[in-house]
Order: structure tokens, then sequence, then C-alpha cells
């Protein structure tokens, strides 16, 4: 056998150091509200955690996204004066370097970017509208948005398609999905024909995913614990409703439920919050805030639509939850609970198994997943 050349000796070197020192490639983020802090973990192999720095932002800091070269995350605080925190994330080590900070238009509790990179999209509950700031080159987001576009009451999320042509506002109060196209070079939404896709009265459209085709889109309803499946037209941008499935065990007690805030008891209503879809399209997942579940769907990749698969116990007011990149691991949260869980997914059946917890922040509610080759 012919012995090691200095090239792999120093490879294997190289593996071995970083395998010694934990050193991961995958990293995940975690948005603690009530601290004020973003929790960052390196992701091992085996799909268990182990916790890094947290990075000061501010209090509420609540959603986050990843912008398409996975080099910065922005994180956005819903307390006064509202601000979007943006972080270099470092590929080797995970850790998060302040870079830049800028002003919002209102509390959003979502903020997306466009296909790009030129664009962040923020979504107002409280303020009833959407808008639209251009990033630099350097990833630093503008003080003076481009657009701030009244919707329906209650918008509650902000994603732009796959071809990064349409982009689709869920609005919970008025139980409507406003479609815009978008415009990548001016980064400007102009409303679609017809400007909304009307949902069921009193489902309350929450959160929503494409498929991996962008044939679909899968519409979480927070009220009533739904998932909708809508066709997505290639050409025109408009969505068509297919089918829906709930969430819910078969035996579930809990009732509908109304726009929050309320001033009735609400500790036995649906109260959906997020959902995600493994990258191959196969398994949806969805979590329910009031029972601290998170409900499995098996998904039919031609007809798009749904079938309930299992539903599985999990943090406290499970508001956020993200799925690894290589669809192999699920990582929940829950703003009453002092830890994370970590689950393995099922590659053939789609169940969850319980790997760890791990300590969390206080309110912690959003995770982001961020993986490096």
């Amino acid at each position: 056998m012919k012995p090691f050349s200095n090239v792999t000796r120093g490879i294997l070197f190289m593996s071995a150091l970083a395998s010694s020192s934990g050193l991961a490639a995958t990293f995940v983020y975690v948005s603690n509200a009530e601290d004020g802090e973003i929790g960052a973990y390196a992701m091992q192999p085996d799909g268990t955690l182990r916790a890094l720095a947290r990075t000061q932002a501010a209090k509420v800091v609540m959603p986050m996204a990843v912008s398409p070269n996975r080099r910065l995350l922005y994180a956005a605080s819903r307390s006064k004066p509202y601000t979007v925190h943006v972080y270099a994330i470092d590929p080797g080590t995970g850790a998060l370097k302040p870079l830049s900070t800028a002003p919002l238009a209102e509390s959003f509790p979502y903020v997306s970017l466009d296909r790009n990179g030129r664009f962040l999209f923020g979504a107002s509950y409280g303020g009833h509208l959407v808008s639209v700031n251009a990033v630099g080159g350097d990833g630093r987001v503008f003080t003076e948005p481009l657009q701030v576009v009244p919707v329906g009451r209650n918008a509650h999320s902000i994603l732009v398609d796959a071809t990064n042509r349409f982009v689709y506002v869920p609005n919970l109060g008025t139980d409507q999905i406003f479609q815009f196209v978008f415009d990548e070079k001016s980064g400007r939404l102009a409303s679609n024909t017809p400007a909304v896709a009307q949902m069921k009265p009193g489902t309350g459209p929450r959160h929503f995913v494409f498929s991996p085709d962008n044939r679909f889109v899968y519409l979480l309803s927070e009220l009533v614990a739904t998932v909708t499946t809508l066709s997505l037209d290639a050409k025109t941008g408009l969505l068509t409703e297919v089918g829906s499935a709930s969430a819910l065990p078969p035996d579930s007690k809990l009732q509908p439920g109304s726009p929050r805030p309320h001033p009735r008891n609400t500790d036995n209503d649906i109260w959906a919050a997020d959902l995600h879809l493994v990258p191959n399209g196969k398994f949806l997942y969805a979590s329910e805030r009031t029972s601290n579940t998170l409900a499995a769907f098996g998904v039919d990749a031609a007809s798009g639509k749904l079938s309930y698969l299992s539903s599985t116990p999990t943090e406290r007011q499970p508001r956020g939850f993200a799925i690894d990149p290589g669809g192999r691991y699920l990582v929940a949260s829950g703003e009453k609970s002092e830890t994370i869980s970590v689950y393995a997914i099922d590659p053939a059946s789609g169940a969850l198994r319980l790997l760890q917890k791990v300590p969390a922040g206080k309110g912690a509610n959003w995770v982001e997943i961020v993986a490096f080759d």
C-alpha cells in the first residue's frame, strides 16, 4: 500500500481537527424575544446541537430571515423603535457578527428576502400593511422603505415565489391572501388581478410555504388549524384552492379561535402557528400552540393534496420551528419553554423521533437553520 502523500495527511489532519474542535457545517439560530438575544447552536452529524454564543439584538426580537447566499442573518425587533438587525454569519464557526441596523416601518411578525437578496419584505399584523426596503450589496438595509402598502387586517407573512415574480400576503383578520406582482429590478409590488384570493370565513390565514416545484402553496390557518393546498398558476401567479387537511388529531377537543388579542378566555382555542416542508416535498409539518404539538402530513406530489399522518408532543407554545436543508432533522422552539427540541425525521414514514432537548432563552420563537458545504 502506498504511503499517504503530504496533501492527504494535511486533509486528514484538518478533518480530525475540525471533528475534535466540534466545528460543524450546519448552524441553528433561535430568536429569544424576552431576552432580546439570538441563540446559536452547532448541529452535529447526528443532529444533536452544541450551544454556541448568544448575540445581543433587542427586546422582542422575533422574525428572522437568511440571505440567499447564507452569509447574512436578518432579525426584526417588535419593540420600539422597530428595527432590523443584520449579522454576518461566519461559515466556519457559526458566529454572528453585528453588521448594521435600520429602522422598520412597523412591528413585523414576519420578514423575508427576495430570491436575489436585494430587497427585504415585512408584514405587519398590527399595522395591516407590508413594506419593501432595498438591501445594499454589503447586506445593509436602506433606512427609507421603497414602499409601504396597506393590505387587509392582520397581515401575517410575506414571501416571494421561486421565480421571484409573485409575492403573497395572508391576512388573518380578513381571511384573504393578497396577490402581488413583483418587479425584481425596482423592488416594487403591484396588485395582481384579482388582488386577493378569498379564503373561507373565520379560518385566519397565517403562514405558508411553496412546494419544491413551485406548483403549489400550502397555507396554514391559525384559527382552525387546517393546511390548505392552493395551485399556483406559473403564468399569472394567481392562486386557486385545491383542498385542505386538518392538523389536529380526530379526537381533539379544541374549538375554532378568533383573531387575537381577544377579551374572552382562549385556553381551548385552536392557535396554529407555523409550517414547513422537508426539502424533497414528501412531508409537511405544522405546529399548534394550545395543544403543544407538531402535526405531520404526507404530500402527494402530483396533486399537492395532503394526508394527515400523526401528531407529536413538543415544546410549550411552539410558535416556530425549522427543518435542516438535508431534510433529516427538525428543530422546534416554544415561547413558554426553557428548551428547544431536536427531532430525527424518518425518511420513509415522516415520523418524528426526539433526539435532544437543549437549553434556550426566554420567549424562544423563531428558528433558522443554515448549512454550509
